[in-house]
């Protein structure tokens, strides 16, 4: 297999003689199996030269598949300026998360419009499909690739790509869903360790694998101020790769406010964490032109379990808060994603409509009047009809005392006020998603 690295910056293109050495293309990587099945991951401006390249030298007719982690415009602005789309007989075939704002081919449409560009997409010459997947475990080109959802305000896939006998993954974008990463009460650097169970299941989705190319925008100085912006810093992801026995971690989706100099300084940091963990993982920042070709291993175990098909659309929430500002916005919101929602004003209220009609999922704020988020937690876990319905809990509290209670007492998730209705969806979707996997 043949990685190769086209751009590697993040939000918005930022070329110049400050980003001459890492690149100023934003986000599109390049795989390229044993067989000759070819993937475009994210279709930023880095595709035009990617691009360019194929239509010069590659084989006729150029068919490929184009991975799309989401469609903020720094993933699909170079989709345009993509030479192959523009050939006759090339065959593209294009993925994307399902549960975008509209149709993937809508989306892709709106920046060809003519007011911002001068052909349509309907004009391009290749034949090019759509299509929409959602976690679990695909055939794409003959190659298994495993979808996992990642913590973005706007949904958003990661890929495991197995084939040649190694596994390759992008998560872009993606960020912590916890502040604190360890239990307190157990050894750091361990998966059974780390306190939040979506960090977890993301880091198991990394194990073993030979090389993992990770969303990085942020250092850990500045990550608090940009937090909820759906980034990572780099300590919290060569944690989680070292856990995870991963071989070789790429940082990549680079701060446009970062030139060479910072990222340099940041991949001697990064290698600083993975050293004080006793950790053989290499870790690079991504650079544009960078290739790698991942060997398979002497013996491999079992890839990371994902359920083949997470259902994520289309569930009766029960959403309990006593603020009705905030049950209408979150009502609107998820009925936008097509749930069906019923209202609790207090913890009494949501246990007896939980009782009465099980939900498929429940949203509990922690203080509510007559009884708090935790304690009906407590009793509908104790009940057979509700033991398993998946439990996001809303919190303007912190600390890792209170997020262990909560998941000690047996909830999904947690989401912290205030916060954004993308970022509750976001997290509904996750909770299915989990909830689904466990099944």
């Amino acid at each position: 297999m043949r990685v190769r690295f086209w751009g590697t910056r993040g939000s918005i293109a930022t070329p110049g003689s400050a980003t001459n050495r890492y690149g100023g293309n934003t986000s599109c990587v390049e795989v390229v199996t044993g067989s000759g099945a070819r993937f475009v991951i994210d279709c930023g401006t880095g595709a035009r030269p990617l691009g360019a390249e194929l239509a010069e030298n590659a084989s006729r007719p150029i068919s490929l598949a184009i991975l799309l982690s989401h469609t903020h415009w720094d993933h699909i602005q170079g989709f345009p300026f993509f030479a192959p789309l523009f050939l006759p007989g090339s065959r593209v075939a294009a993925y994307a998360p399902h549960g975008s704002s509209g149709s993937l081919s809508k989306v892709l449409a709106g920046q060809m419009e003519f007011t911002y560009f001068p052909v349509e997409l309907e004009q391009l010459p290749a034949e090019i499909t759509y299509h929409d997947l959602t976690e679990g475990e695909h055939e794409i080109g003959g190659v298994r690739v495993i979808a996992q959802f990642l913590n973005h305000p706007a949904v958003t896939l990661g890929y495991r790509i197995e084939a040649d006998g190694v596994s390759v993954l992008y998560l872009c974008d993606h960020e912590p869903f916890s502040e604190t990463l360890w239990r307190s009460d157990a050894e750091p650097g361990r998966l059974e360790s780390i306190l939040h169970a979506g960090d977890r299941r993301h880091a198991e989705f990394m194990v073993d694998a030979d090389l993992v190319i990770h969303d990085c925008q942020y250092s850990p100085e500045e990550y608090p101020a940009k937090r909820n912006w759906g980034h990572s810093s780099y300590r919290y992801v060569v944690e989680l790769a070292a856990a995870a026995r991963v071989r070789h971690l790429v940082l990549t989706h680079h701060d446009p406010a970062h030139d060479d100099a910072f990222i340099e300084h940041l991949e001697q940091e990064a290698r600083a964490v993975a050293a004080g963990r006793g950790s053989p993982l290499e870790v690079s920042c991504a650079w544009e032109g960078l290739e790698l070709a991942p060997e398979p291993r002497q013996a491999r175990p079992s890839s990371a379990a994902v359920a083949a098909t997470a259902h994520t659309g289309g569930v009766r929430v029960l959403l309990a808060d006593d603020d009705p500002d905030l049950r209408g916005i979150a009502r609107k919101a998820l009925t936008r994603d097509g749930h069906e929602v019923t209202e609790a004003g207090d913890g009494a209220e949501a246990l007896r409509l939980a009782r009465e009609n099980p939900p498929d999922l429940m949203v509990l704020d922690l203080i509510m009047p007559e009884l708090d988020g935790l304690e009906v937690l407590s009793i509908i876990r104790s009940e057979p009809a509700t033991a398993r319905v998946p439990v996001l809990l809303f919190t303007s509290l912190g600390g890792e005392a209170l997020i262990r209670s909560g998941f000690e007492l047996g909830a999904t998730d947690y989401l912290t006020k205030p916060f954004t209705m993308p970022q509750l969806t976001a997290r509904v979707r996750a909770c299915l998603a989990r909830a689904a996997t466990a099944r």
